[in-house]
């Protein structure tokens, strides 16, 4: 968070994000994040890009059109008393005995918990993280604290791979990623040109311009919505099953999670498009977001590229 922003409310914060129905581009992006909202047994979302590439704008963005709140954010610098929750310091001098909440709990009631450069923080705390996400049960263990509370959140983390890289075990643990594109000129022009009305447009009263980009907002995130609701009445086929299985394999990909991931994905693609069932298109689609990460190469800090070589692996699976 910048310094000026430190001192803003969450209402001013909020009202400074571009609403996500005008955001310009990243499209992949946005299709892992509402993915990840329609089933949230993905697990979460890592986002890699470089600076400037509008990963946070789009999170935050995304947090307020579902849950009309920021996300709440894990700094780098985080203990395990701010992760996990611990005993009120000031309480504590006074003679009291209260429990604080962590983040991890703060996230469970806003929704959605955004780790800035997670290849920066701890593997420890990452680890907490994931595996709370991953059962659903926040278990504190500590300083005559024993309690187990079971949470639920959307998890998003975004790094850049020119700082540092994430460890294997901990790439495997996100349930998708993506890397955040590049804007063509015509894409640069529109942002340029969206980003200046937007901040035009927060200077008048009753804005119709802002009006409209809410409204589609809503409309998105009811459509979000009926897709979740829809989530398990899609049949996923034992055909697609081991079409999700051979993709895998095909692809080089580390480890059966990624198999799971596809298929998960790929469920709750159809659900986002109101299909009754899963189809090989599906599959095909997600393919790079539920394994661009698995593979032996993406471990050793090279490139999260997916293109023509990895798809030429998969001919004769998808016609």
């Amino acid at each position: 968070m910048s310094e000026p922003d430190r001192f803003m409310s969450e209402p001013d914060r909020a009202a400074s994000i571009l609403p996500y129905s005008r955001v310009v581009g990243q499209d992949e992006l946005k299709l892992a994040l509402e993915l990840n909202f329609i089933a949230p047994g993905i697990g979460g979302v890592l986002i890699a890009g470089q600076r400037g590439t509008a990963k946070s704008t789009v999170v935050r963005a995304f947090a307020l059109m579902t849950g009309g709140r920021l996300p709440v954010t894990l700094p780098i610098n985080a203990t395990d008393d701010r992760v996990l929750g611990g005993w009120e310091l000031d309480a504590l001098m006074r003679g009291v005995a209260r429990r604080q909440a962590g983040l991890l709990e703060e996230a469970h009631v806003k929704g959605l918990l955004y780790v800035d450069e997670v290849n920066l923080l701890d593997d420890h705390i990452v680890n907490i993280i994931l595996d709370v996400v991953s059962t659903g049960v926040l278990s504190v263990q500590r300083e005559g604290i024993d309690t187990e509370t079971h949470i639920s959140f959307g998890l998003v983390g975004t790094m850049n791979p020119e700082e540092g890289s994430l460890r294997a075990q901990l790439l495997d643990r996100f349930g998708l990623m993506v890397t955040a594109a590049e804007l063509d000129i015509e894409q640069r022009h529109r942002m340029i040109t969206t980003v200046l009305t937007f901040e035009e447009e927060l200077a008048v009263d009753g804005s119709a311009w802002l009006r409209a980009a809410h409204a589609e907002n809503g409309q998105l995130r009811e459509r979000l919505l009926a897709a979740r609701d829809r989530l398990t009445g899609v049949r996923l086929e034992e055909d697609i099953s081991r079409l999700c299985a051979e993709a895998a394999a095909r692809s080089g990909a580390v480890g059966q999670r990624g198999d799971l991931l596809v298929a998960k994905a790929a469920r709750a693609l159809a659900a986002r498009e109101d299909a009754p069932r899963v189809e090989p298109r599906h599959v095909r689609r997600v393919l790079p977001l539920a394994l661009r990460h698995r593979r032996p190469e993406s471990a050793h800090g090279a490139e999260f590229a997916w293109g023509p070589d990895e798809y030429a692996a998969l001919d004769g699976l998808f016609g």
